[in-house]
């Protein structure tokens, strides 16, 4: 059985990747955006770097079957004989490339509505041909719209009539509607992470931009929430876990999975005194009086001069500022009867994640191909 995997080199692709090596003897098919197969390879090793040093790479890369493509091009840029050996080998998908870009209708709609859709179609081709037994789709709590005060479950996230956050949450809401209309005799499942932060087993990590609005609260004296609000984070080792498993289960249980912490989000209350308890010295007091004149000096501040080097981290702050605060959780409790455990507190890895990041400049050391690669790759074969 081969797995077709899209996103092996984006951030939670990664992890869903090292899972799929790690809990399963498939093949792993996976669509990589390149121009030779060496930049392939070299593309799949840079972001696998989190999870495999570069010879358990090398032992791992015989079961990747490279397809170099794109979502943004018909077909997925795939060429047809490639096509037609894909359809007639892979047994089932998990989507999981999307553009995260929160402020472009035009790379969302294009990334994850259209590449969607033709990943989609290739999948209709091997359905017709008695060969995909399952997708699964990943998506986003964002999908809810805007909420405030609420536990969302699985089944009520939906609602048409209400408005989204931004381009990234309505057109991942549309992406999981056209699975369901487009693929209807095709088992699927949708996975719904809520906010991924780090990786609760060690504080590197390759994904910056909420990493750096979390920086930015963590540093400032007077924050313009409630002590009192929750935030539903996630670590990404439990998403990737999670996608894996339920995706190798013959028969999940359910259709949609929130992978969140659901009850067990914590305040900002919690996560502050959990910084200050594990030796972060900035003193925090909470000012909710200051959400709107907050938010009109980040409207501000995006509008500065770039020499300035303030306008990018407002316009960041910006865009994460509503989810910020909606003190609004996602049940989990169907992620947790399928895997028989908890997400891992965000306050249990939050320091080494900021200190990680912040005494790295927000950038993740990256090794090189090695110049031996070739012997290497080729004495793991």
């Amino acid at each position: 059985m081969t797995i077709l995997l899209t996103g092996a080199t984006g951030y939670i692709g990664s992890y869903v990747a090292n899972e799929l090596l790690n809990r399963t003897d498939s093949r792993i098919a996976v669509l990589v955006r390149a121009k030779t197969e060496d930049e392939a390879r070299q593309r799949l090793w840079k972001s696998m770097q989190l999870h495999l040093d570069f010879d358990a790479f090398a032992r791992a890369l015989p079961r990747l079957d490279i397809y170099r493509g794109d979502l943004t091009v018909d077909d997925l840029g795939i060429d047809p004989k490639s096509r037609e050996r894909l359809a007639d080998t892979m047994r089932s998908v998990i989507h999981c490339a999307a553009s995260l870009n929160r402020k472009s209708d035009k790379v969302c709609f294009n990334v994850n509505l259209r590449g969607t859709l033709e990943l989609i179609k290739l999948a209709q081709l091997a359905r017709a041909k008695g060969n995909l037994q399952r997708f699964s789709d990943v998506s986003t709590v964002a999908v809810a719209g805007h909420r405030n005060a609420e536990n969302v479950q699985e089944d009520d996230a939906v609602q048409w009539d209400r408005s989204d956050y931004d381009p990234y949450a309505r057109t991942k809401k549309f992406c999981e509607h056209m699975v369901h209309e487009l693929l209807p005799d095709v088992p699927s499942t949708i996975f719904r992470p809520s906010t991924v932060l780090g990786d609760s087993r060690f504080p590197e990590t390759t994904q910056f931009d909420m990493v750096r609005a979390f920086a930015a609260l963590a540093y400032m004296r007077v924050l313009p929430l409630r002590r009192e609000w929750r935030f539903d984070i996630v670590p990404a080792n439990y998403v990737g876990e999670a996608i894996a498993r339920i995706h190798l289960d013959p028969k999940p249980k359910y259709g949609i999975y929130h992978l969140s912490a659901g009850e067990g989000s914590l305040t900002y209350g919690q996560i502050v005194d959990g910084l200050r308890r594990e030796g972060h010295r900035a003193r925090t007091f909470f000012v909710p009086q200051l959400e709107k004149p907050f938010g009109l000096a980040v409207e501000a501040l995006m509008s500065t001069p770039r020499k300035y080097g303030v306008a990018g981290a407002a316009s960041l702050m910006k865009v994460f500022l509503p989810y910020l605060t909606n003190d609004t959780v996602f049940s989990n409790r169907r992620v947790i009867e399928a895997l028989g455990h908890e997400p891992v507190p965000f306050t249990d890895y939050a320091l080494p994640l900021l200190r990680f990041a912040t005494e790295g400049k927000f950038t993740y050391p990256y090794k090189p191909w090695p110049e031996d690669a070739g012997p290497r790759l080729a004495k793991a074969v």
